[in-house]
């Protein structure tokens, strides 16, 4: 059984790339009011939510579990509607010495967008799972904001 190694997930919303993209890059505070798999989140350290020197503390339910876990944008690319972030800390850091996100967001049309997330990450020892869950949770996530942004 691998340490290490990088998985993802790739699927489509029916929401432009831009629309869903700006949600991840200027009103990230508001995914607590729209998924109901994330129980809370707050800013632990700097003063704005969408910035690479701030870190956030979220409370979310994976696998059937409450886990904690602080986050910090490492990059932002506007441009290629990139985000890269490193999550650790909380129930993260219990069990993987590494776990880095990353989302790309392909436009299709003004009406869907092709989301892509990724995860790399090292366990602390091989009796730790593969990150499934978190994949299952960021597709889960996603199509939430998509589905809300819809309604809106």
């Amino acid at each position: 059984m691998a340490i290490s190694g990088k998985i993802s997930v790739e699927f489509e919303i029916q929401v432009g790339a831009t629309k869903y993209f700006n949600i991840l890059t200027k009103e990230f505070h508001n995914i607590q009011n729209i998924c109901e798999r994330v129980h809370g989140a707050n800013l632990h350290q700097g003063h704005d939510w969408h910035c690479t020197d701030s870190v956030k503390q979220w409370t979310c339910l994976i696998d059937d579990k409450v886990i904690t876990c602080k986050e910090k944008i490492e990059a932002i690319d506007e441009e290629k509607k990139t985000l890269s972030y490193k999550i650790y800390d909380g129930d993260v850091g219990e069990n993987y010495k590494v776990f880095n996100m990353s989302v790309q967001v392909t436009e299709r049309n003004n009406e869907c967008a092709l989301v892509k997330w990724s995860i790399e990450y090292e366990k602390i020892n091989e009796d730790v799972k593969t990150p499934y869950a978190y994949l299952e949770f960021l597709e889960k996530s996603t199509k939430e904001v998509g589905d809300h942004l819809l309604k809106a």
